[in-house]
């Protein structure tokens, strides 16, 4: 294939095909019915001219851009890059772009990031920022004609969501610790007013409750979502509860600061305390000792977010669909049965029920 000197335009290519121009511009821009052979002789021109589509000529044929909007709240989050990953790949596979940006911690996205997407004439938005989801502002803000999916909750308009049964997600990591024979399960918790903190927290009393098993507020202790929230909260909690023989963390990195800190006070996991995790991230298969967790699908749930979001901008799926995406078990060596004890909190991974 040559480089072309010049832009290669439909009209080129239709000479050089033998094809009419109407038939050539239907091909290229993935439609028309003709044969096989007239489809490849079309394609073969466009290849050997080095035919490269115009997207914004395309865009005023078409009335769609080809082009979705993501809005995203931490990047370095890996529960979050697993699932923009998940969505970029799909979009690509549909043969759409992504138009990226990200909102500060303490923003809503409704002062620059919104009004860009939509400015840009963005087919569709997919949203994946946790604080944006009691922001009453946003269904002002969003266009009713515009195809929108989220990852989290949003309040004030009927928007679909794609999100993980994060509430089943406490329940069986906390389950499987009761199961074990732990009875005094602490349990660090994600950031505070979260809708994924609170349904992972639910999970957790709902498990203690059917065990009839205490469920005290001083068994609770925030740890946000990173590893220096495990550190620091892990001794919080033991120094109120030092009868604490299991802990609950709402996410893999806090559980890798809970390890971290068990070891610096002399405690041995799992014999002196378990620990369970929940995301699901590869990093906890290589722990020491390896970390049980709830592994949370973000890549497919990425993925299926910007597939619902595609049937949308398609006119296939109607608006407010609530899709619950199931979680799973993986079971390891940081949980056991507390000393004296005669179950076991080990085995293979369990399913969500």
């Amino acid at each position: 294939m040559r480089r072309p000197t010049r832009h290669v335009s439909v009209k080129d290519v239709a000479a050089r095909s033998g094809v009419s121009f109407q038939t050539t511009s239907k091909v290229l821009n993935g439609g028309g019915s003709v044969s096989d052979a007239t489809r490849a002789r079309i394609l073969q021109a466009a290849s050997d001219l080095g035919y490269v589509p115009n997207l914004q000529a395309r865009s005023l044929v078409m009335q769609r851009t080809r082009t979705v909007g993501l809005i995203a709240g931490d990047f370095s989050d890996p529960g979050l890059s697993r699932s923009l990953a998940g969505a970029e790949q799909e979009a690509r596979r549909q043969g759409y772009g992504l138009l990226l940006t990200s909102i500060e911690p303490e923003g809503s996205g409704t002062e620059y990031a919104l009004p860009a997407m939509m400015e840009r004439r963005v087919d569709g938005i997919l949203l994946a920022a946790p604080q944006m989801e009691e922001d009453t502002a946003l269904s002002h803000v969003l266009d009713p004609t515009l195809p929108v999916v989220s990852l989290n909750h949003i309040a004030g308009r009927s928007v679909s969501t794609v999100c993980a049964d994060d509430e089943q997600a406490g329940y069986i990591a906390t389950h499987h610790l009761l199961q074990g024979g732990h009875r005094v399960v602490g349990v660090l918790t994600g950031i505070r007013g979260l809708r994924l903190t609170q349904s992972r927290q639910l999970g957790y009393r709902k498990a203690l409750e059917e065990a009839g098993v205490e469920s005290a507020n001083d068994l609770v202790e925030e740890a946000g979502t990173d590893v220096a929230g495990g550190l620091a909260g892990l001794p919080r909690l033991l120094e109120r509860r030092p009868d604490v023989s299991a802990v609950f963390c709402h996410h893999d990195l806090v559980a890798v600061g809970a390890l971290t800190a068990l070891r610096a006070i002399g405690k041995r996991v799992p014999e002196d305390c378990s620990v369970a995790g929940c995301d699901g991230l590869d990093s906890a298969a290589y722990t020491t000792p390896p970390l049980t967790t709830v592994h949370v699908p973000f890549y497919e749930i990425g993925a299926e977010a910007m597939r619902l979001l595609l049937k949308m901008v398609a006119g296939g799926s109607p608006t407010g669909a609530k899709v619950v995406v199931p979680v799973q078990l993986i079971a390891r060596a940081s949980t056991a049965s507390p000393p004296g004890r005669g179950g076991s909190a080990r085995g293979p991974a369990r399913r969500a029920r």
